[in-house]
């Protein structure tokens, strides 16, 4: 239990509660806390995670852009639903990406966790592009994310990132209820 790793938590559970409400500065507190969060997972040897948190980097300016695109002229950033096509490409992408990435971490690594580490990856990759592109199904796979994250982190003895982790659970269920509130009500929150 690092100073950094609570940073980086701290910093996480104030960038999730700000996606939850829709607000911008999610992509702020999204890029400090990924970033340090990459320096603790490589530490650990936990590989797919270190360059996933530097694909969030990335991924986080991406989703400011097109955030503040689609904001409304009443500072609103609406959510849209996936259709079942979507869906389908999207799943497709995240199994061949757990396959590749698992392989690879297992070959060419000494990972603690080669496949399990790379699909939580994989579908934070996709939970992450769909988050930027306001889909509500988002938050399911970030639900799926936590509750698989939580025991891999633990058993590394990050007990930290894992209770982050439980902390992120929480606010995925409340962002699933939240932003699935908004879309039948055609509204959303503001900034």
């Amino acid at each position: 239990m690092t100073s950094l790793e609570w940073i980086a938590a701290a910093l996480g559970i104030v960038c999730v509660a700000l996606a939850v409400r829709r607000s911008l500065w999610t992509y702020a507190f999204g890029v400090a806390s990924t970033g340090l969060l990459a320096a603790v997972v490589f530490d650990a040897r936990l590989y797919s995670q270190a360059l996933l948190q530097l694909f969030f980097v990335a991924i986080n300016v991406y989703g400011f852009v097109t955030w503040r695109r689609a904001r409304t002229a009443g500072g609103e950033v609406p959510v849209r639903r996936m259709s079942v096509r979507q869906g389908a490409l999207w799943t497709t992408v995240t199994l061949a990406g757990t396959a590749a990435l698992g392989a690879a971490m297992a070959w060419m690594t000494d990972a603690a966790q080669p496949f399990l580490d790379a699909g939580i990856a994989a579908v934070s990759i996709v939970a992450q592009i769909l988050m930027a592109q306001r889909r509500v199904a988002s938050w399911w796979l970030w639900i799926a994310v936590d509750l698989a994250s939580i025991p891999l982190f633990a058993g590394g003895g990050l007990a930290v990132v894992a209770a982050l982790y439980a902390v992120y659970l929480a606010l995925a269920i409340w962002g699933l209820i939240d932003w699935t509130r908004a879309h039948r009500r055609g509204t959303a929150v503001a900034k």
